[in-house]
């Protein structure tokens, strides 16, 4: 199962898993774009392909889905938690209706379908979830998006301790933190021409993304930075001063964030 599968990461890992011989179950909020990915995959891979739309905004979303899974007949052996958007700008500059949703998508949804789903994969023995987080959970915060990092951040602490309760069980979580990825993502709020201002070695592709995830999961790695340049910027923020790094990341945030 896959959630926001519809563009992006979400649907490069929809191939990714299809192509390895999974069938899936795909969610978004758009239903005709789900609707063509799951003819695709089907048309290119063979695999059975079931969609579900929703919000996950809405609270009540995961129930939702869950039931309708259950009541397919479906079981679910792995779980990308993949769904996410950003609120630029400040944090005043947001409704607090804006920063709930954002916040039960990003992190109160990805705990909930983990929670549904996971008995599951225990009883079984066999179970994969991948939490899609960020570089920007590993990095010291910036202002503007302010809850975006925050957010990155709880998925890879709740991940790491989900890892060390579910291995036991041949159950592996993989918190996939990427940086900046070609994907719709900044089309949606509204910053593609800031982003585009950054050099093109700091970009990574969706699908190179997604296969590193699957192979991260698959190996039972509990955090996966992709691409060499982000590895890098992840290992500086541990072993150099902070407020060398704060510095660091004020000025290049500039470029990218709405503050």
């Amino acid at each position: 199962m896959i959630t926001g599968a519809s563009a992006g990461i979400g649907t490069s890992f929809a191939h990714v898993f299809a192509e390895h011989g999974f069938d899936l179950v795909l969610t978004a909020r758009r239903g005709g774009r789900l609707g063509e990915l799951a003819g695709a995959i089907a048309t290119r891979y063979g695999r059975r392909v079931h969609t579900f739309a929703a919000d996950l905004a809405d609270p009540s979303a995961p129930a939702a889905i869950a039931l309708e899974i259950a009541n397919a007949g479906i079981t679910i052996d792995v779980l990308v938690n993949n769904a996410g958007y950003g609120l630029p700008g400040r944090f005043l500059d947001s409704t607090w209706e804006q920063h709930r949703d954002f916040l039960q998508v990003m992190v109160a949804a990805v705990a909930d379908l983990t929670h549904r789903f996971l008995p599951g994969m225990i009883a079984r023995r066999y179970g994969r979830i991948i939490n899609v987080a960020s570089l920007a959970g590993l990095v010291p915060a910036s202002a503007g998006h302010t809850l975006y990092g925050a957010s990155k951040s709880m998925l890879i602490r709740f991940s790491q301790s989900l890892a060390l309760e579910t291995m036991a069980h041949n159950v592996h979580v993989t918190a996939l933190c990427p940086g900046f990825t070609y994907s719709e993502f900044h089309d949606v709020n509204g910053m593609r021409q800031q982003v585009s201002q950054l050099p093109s070695f700091m970009w990574m592709d969706a699908d190179t993304v997604a296969r590193q995830g699957y192979q991260a999961v698959m190996r039972g790695d509990i955090v996966c930075v992709n691409g060499r340049v982000n590895r890098f910027i992840a290992f500086a923020t541990r072993v150099m001063p902070q407020w060398i790094i704060m510095r660091a990341v004020k000025r290049v945030a500039r470029t990218f964030r709405r503050a």
